[in-house]
């Protein structure tokens, strides 16, 4: 039976001194040199190669800080442990800042998968399929919210006539989405949790869904969840890649993203969310 202390051995070179059990999946592993790591496992195919794919193309930016990949094998992901601080606005100018340059250092097509990550990957506990395409409003209807809206109605956790409301909202996203842009290189699931503050005064990101997509869907992401210091954190970004206008009436169309995934994961509460979501996007 393969235990985390033999596969942080294995994938760092080193000794293991101290293992400690975070979770059922997670592990913090003390080397013998003093450095702690921390190995996940997945049971999900193919999440340790997404998420390990996904660090690596977030850290080749040289802007956001995330933790080193050491390895990952079946099933097992091995990365640096982050050492905990507090919120703090100064970091958060400076995230927002990085967070801006991450978005410019671009990707192939939206949905363009990190290289050599799946592409059937991830977000959270759901499944996420990395098809490119050339459009982004086609591309977002076609394989972000349209695909999660079925799986909500397959479930009953929407109805067929609320689901039309989406629907609409799809049919209308040439016109609602803004000026067209270039497929940024995003973090994919950037909610509060994924942000981590740590001890040296700057901010890691973990857990990505990385992908091709539109800048607007990790800035949604953030506002959606909750982030200490957003408003810092945007000042950061507008000095370094200023927002196209109107772009504070579209954070519901990227939002809906997350809430319809939501949805399938944990119910009606978020259901309800996407579609108030769709509607005022709608009205506005």
């Amino acid at each position: 039976m393969t235990v985390p202390s033999d596969v942080v051995a294995r994938l760092t070179g080193r000794a293991v001194s101290e293992e400690r059990q975070v979770s059922g999946g997670l592990a913090e592993i003390a080397l013998a040199d003093g450095r702690v790591v921390v190995v996940k496992r997945s049971d999900a195919p193919g999440a340790a190669r997404a998420e390990a794919a996904g660090l690596r193309w977030l850290a080749a930016a040289g802007s956001v800080r995330v933790p080193v990949v050491h390895g990952h094998e079946d099933g097992w992901l091995v990365i640096d442990r982050v050492p905990q601080g507090q919120p703090d606005p100064v970091a958060a100018v400076r995230f927002g800042r990085d967070l801006a340059a991450l978005h410019a250092a671009g990707a192939p097509a939206f949905g363009a998968a990190p290289p050599d990550g799946p592409v059937d990957a991830y977000i959270g506990l759901a499944p996420m399929r990395n098809e490119p395409g050339g459009d982004w409003p086609r591309w977002y209807a076609g394989q972000r919210v349209l695909p999660y809206l079925r799986r909500a109605v397959d479930q009953g956790t929407l109805s067929s006539r609320e689901a039309a409301v989406v629907e609409r909202l799809c049919e209308r996203l040439p016109e609602l989405a803004g000026p067209a842009e270039p497929p940024a290189r995003l973090h994919g699931d950037l909610w509060s949790g994924n942000v981590l503050w740590a001890a040296d005064g700057q901010v890691r990101l973990i857990d990505p869904a990385a992908h091709g997509g539109h800048r607007e869907t990790d800035l949604a992401m953030l506002r959606l969840f909750g982030c200490p210091h957003l408003e810092r954190v945007l000042d950061g970004y507008q000095e370094v890649a200023p927002l196209a206008n109107g772009w504070a009436g579209r954070v519901g169309v990227h939002q809906l993203f997350p809430l319809l995934v939501h949805a399938v994961l944990f119910g009606r509460g978020y259901a309800e969310q996407a579609l108030t979501a769709a509607r005022t996007a709608l009205e506005g």
